[in-house]
């Protein structure tokens, strides 16, 4: 019995040098497949994920007017507030790209546009929070039946993590959008970004849920390209409960690799190595 928790199969742990030879490759194409550029330095910003943006947010989805953009670029305001975060293939084609959102001064937040919080509700510093924005993948993308999450340390290979009624509602591919979170989940720990602010599809938040993202409702929902509700996560209390009930997971996020000992009978991990 696990208690609805998801753990890593006995079977995936490797004695220590195997296992870090393996991490070594499996970092390395992290490294490559999902990067990070700051808006602050918007030419380094590549010209492609703007480009996606206006596929999924003006044609695709017809959210924002195709015209009202040049050279099919979809990009505001915030973009150079932002840090933004992409997914490529091995071959470097663009698959997907979210941003953090941190506005400045008195500047509220994108989802405050068009959401109204909880009167109860009090916001915390804007020196620790962002907003994640502009989710996108490219269609050819979505749904992948190759692609899950049952590569990552710390799911199992017998049970898949992600409810199968949930992933057909959502249109975003588990391996990746997990992927994602982990290069902001580091970003912001090495930042001071404590709370992160999301307005989303209540079927969005479900499947985060399952991954261990357990965002909560700080409004009634709201019409905001779609009917979403805004939502805050802690991250403290993400990588907390994450250590304790998913090691292994929490291992892959901070990229600490776990030295595990194999004996007769069973398997665990002893320690975790430090950066």
């Amino acid at each position: 019995m696990n208690n609805g928790k998801a753990y890593a199969a006995p079977s995936a742990f490797l004695p220590p040098v195997d296992y870090e030879a393996h991490q070594e490759r499996v970092d390395y194409v992290n490294r490559k497949i999902f990067r990070i550029y700051l808006g602050n330095h918007a030419s380094t910003v590549p010209s492609d994920i703007f480009k996606l943006r206006h596929q999924v947010y003006c044609v695709e989805c017809a959210f924002l007017q195709a015209e009202q953009y040049v050279d099919g670029l979809e990009f505001d305001d915030y973009d150079h507030v932002s840090t933004h975060f992409a997914a490529y293939t091995m071959d470097e084609k663009l698959v997907g790209a979210v941003r953090l959102v941190q506005p400045k001064g008195t500047k509220p937040y994108p989802f405050e546009l068009h959401c109204q919080t909880f009167d109860d509700f009090e916001m915390p510093a804007p020196e620790q929070s962002a907003e994640i924005s502009r989710l996108v993948v490219r269609k050819s993308h979505r749904r992948r039946r190759a692609d899950s999450v049952l590569g990552i340390p710390g799911f199992g290979s017998e049970e898949p993590p992600i409810d199968p009624a949930i992933d057909r509602r959502d249109h975003t591919s588990p391996m990746l959008l997990l992927g994602m979170y982990r290069e902001m989940f580091r970003h912001s720990f090495e930042t001071g970004v404590r709370f992160w602010f999301a307005a989303m599809e209540r079927s969005l938040a479900h499947a985060l849920k399952k991954m261990g993202f357990r965002f909560t409702p700080i409004g009634p929902e709201a019409s905001y390209y779609g009917a979403v509700t805004p939502y805050i996560l802690d991250l403290e209390d993400v990588r907390d409960k994450m250590a304790s009930g998913n090691p292994t997971l929490a291992a892959w996020f901070s990229e600490r690799l776990p030295v595990v000992e194999q004996h007769a009978a069973h398997l665990h991990v002893v320690r975790q190595q430090e950066n």
